[in-house]
């Protein structure tokens, strides 16, 4: 019990105080305004920023990736035509042949990280940001918040798209390979994740959250 309380007294102080990161002078720590920067009083360090409409931004960002989500497993990837013949593949077509050649746990890692962890990354976002947005808090929030943090190292879809790269060069040599419809809407989704992520901003969801609680809308 006495480690709890310890726990939540130092979790209170944390979210009161900021210690700069270059001096170590301890600074409370205050709403800004859109736009605003809090610096260190003594050498002048940046503490934290208000981004500037983070919150919808982010919140655009989402949805257009789940657009070109879906866009991206509904159209074909790559067309290889050679000899005449053409075959063109789609999006989960790769984690497919590799389950049925007998390697599982490629097919596996191929689908979470092409397909599972981008479709999860953008519905934990706006899991959390559609129900703030209409000032009220989602279940789960605690748990929806967290997961968006932990499936951020996991969306490595811009590894999976340097793949595809690479196979197009070696494959141009033997055989016509002409990008589908899905490879500009599969790289338009990794790039509106990465832009969802780098404008989402904790200080607001957490403070938009207690105002939502306790009632404090502003």
């Amino acid at each position: 019990m006495e480690t709890v309380l310890a726990l939540e007294k130092l979790e209170s102080y944390t979210d009161r105080y900021i210690a700069c990161h270059e001096c170590d002078l301890v600074h409370p720590v205050r709403r800004l305004l859109d736009g605003e920067i809090a610096a260190c009083g003594r050498c002048g360090a940046v503490l934290y920023q208000q981004r500037r409409n983070s919150m919808d931004r982010s919140l655009a960002f989402a949805l257009t990736g789940l657009i070109l989500f879906i866009a991206a497993n509904m159209f074909p990837l790559l067309t290889f035509e050679m000899e005449g013949r053409e075959q063109s593949n789609r999006l989960i077509d790769g984690s497919l042949a590799f389950w049925k050649s007998g390697y599982w746990e490629l097919g596996l890692l191929v689908f979470i990280s092409s397909v599972a962890v981008p479709f999860f990354s953008l519905i934990s976002i706006l899991y959390v940001l559609l129900p703030l947005k209409f000032s009220r808090i989602p279940k789960g929030f605690v748990y929806a918040v967290r997961s968006i943090e932990w499936l951020k190292p996991w969306a490595m879809s811009e590894v999976f798209i340097l793949g595809i790269i690479v196979a197009f060069v070696k494959l141009t040599d033997f055989a016509t390979v002409t990008p589908g419809p899905s490879m500009a809407a599969f790289v338009g989704m990794v790039i509106a994740i990465t832009l969802a992520n780098v404008t989402l901003d904790d200080r607001v969801i957490w403070r938009l959250e207690e105002d939502i609680r306790t009632g404090n809308e502003l």
